[in-house]
């Protein structure tokens, strides 16, 4: 199940370097966030599901990748992004 447009636009208008940017790795941190959101509160209720589950990990395994390049290639963005998205690193 994919984000509906509306979330996307305005998690790509938070975290974009410019106007026209949508793949920088904040960008694509910050979506993959709110879809393993989304897919966790999905398994809370479907224990049973575990294709959706093989899914959460392999999105959880990228935002770990991005994260570490985005921590080795431009450290200042990579404190600010896992401050304004919550995460625990």
């Amino acid at each position: 199940m994919p984000l509906p447009v509306e979330q996307k636009k305005q998690i790509i208008a938070d975290f974009a370097r410019d106007a026209n940017d949508s793949g920088s790795p904040e960008v694509q941190i910050a979506i993959l966030t709110a879809r393993i959101a989304q897919i966790a509160v999905h398994l809370r209720n479907n224990k049973q599901d575990m294709h959706n589950r093989r899914g959460l990990v392999t999105m959880v395994a990228k935002r770990n990748r991005l994260l570490k390049y985005l921590a080795r290639t431009n450290r200042d963005a990579y404190l600010d992004t896992i401050k304004r998205l919550g995460l625990r690193k």
